[in-house]
């Protein structure tokens, strides 16, 4: 992509940081957030940042394409509050829809989200049947919704959902900021580092379909330049269980960090994720590039120590 201006809502947050640095080569990038998880400072110099929220009116949607990584993103912020959890991930994404319609944008890509699969140990495609099992599932599975009624009444629009696996970068990337949001492998990475050891619900064997977010930012891109229409999933189609994940960590790091257990606290608790990306595959060419043990060494170099000088 080149020579196009884009907006990214959610633009400061962790996908959205290393989706507009990644565009602002050859492309004027604007990027919009209203600073709940995400920080300018994760934002290069020739990206433009709007400080805004996707429910505001006069949003800078004059653009070629939008990429609505905008969301309360998770189960936890959708159970402590619903309400506002509802308004931003349906009302904001009909919002932001209808103003960059109304400017003549006619290319949009937003995030939706795997867990609408609930537990699947074999891969996931995308006519699968879904699940509202979580408010968090039921807000993206509305926008997926809208989505296809825009597709279907607006002959001129493309609207393309990708359904991200566990994506993942590590704090030396953009995910610090999100704390307790951030994805385990950061999380365990940063506490293994520091002597501390991680605590995994159950006995450790679920898996999860890890994915860098660099792979998740090309898919994203690609789905645009290609006007992708419909929901696609976005994963490497390989598993890890939270105790190999933890071994591989220790592996990187050279420490021997043992994990503590503890019961599953939540009900509905997704237990395994698998991705079959065949979809976009087919439709783009896109596969991911890095494996889960290189995307698990990237996020330990951030805590090896310099080489001496011995």
């Amino acid at each position: 992509m080149n020579d196009t201006r884009v907006l990214v809502t959610g633009g400061a947050g962790f996908i959205g940081s290393n989706l507009a640095n990644r565009l602002a080569d050859g492309n004027e990038v604007v990027a919009l957030d209203n600073c709940y998880l995400g920080t300018p400072e994760n934002l290069r110099d020739d990206v433009a940042f709007v400080e805004g929220d996707v429910l505001d009116d006069d949003l800078p949607t004059d653009v070629d394409v939008v990429f609505h990584l905008a969301a309360l993103s998770s189960r936890q912020m959708l159970e402590e509050n619903p309400r506002e959890g509802a308004r931003v991930n349906v009302e904001g994404f009909v919002n932001v829809v209808e103003q960059a319609r109304a400017d003549g944008c006619e290319t949009f890509v937003y995030a939706t989200t795997s867990s609408i699969y609930g537990s699947q140990t074999e891969p996931c495609s995308e006519d699968m049947d879904v699940d509202a099992a979580t408010g968090y599932d039921a807000s993206m599975l509305g926008r997926e919704r809208y989505a296809e009624y825009y597709s279907n009444f607006y002959d001129d629009l493309s609207l393309a959902g990708m359904r991200f696996f566990s994506v993942y970068q590590g704090y030396a990337g953009a995910e610090e900021h999100k704390g307790e949001y951030a994805n385990t492998v950061s999380q365990f990475a940063e506490q293994i580092a520091n002597g501390e050891s991680p605590v995994l619900w159950g006995d450790g064997s679920q898996t999860r379909d890890f994915t860098h977010v660099s792979d998740i930012v090309d898919g994203i891109v690609r789905a645009a330049e290609e006007r992708l229409d419909g929901v696609y999933n976005l994963g490497t189609g390989a598993s890890y269980s939270f105790n190999e994940m933890v071994e591989m960590i220790n592996d990187a790091l050279g420490t021997d960090v043992e994990p503590e257990y503890a019961p599953v606290p939540i009900d509905n608790y997704v237990y395994h994720t698998k991705a079959d990306s065949s979809k976009i595959r087919e439709a783009t060419g896109w596969t991911p590039e890095i494996s889960f043990e290189e995307g698990v060494e990237r996020v330990c170099e951030a805590y090896e120590s310099s080489p001496s000088d011995d």
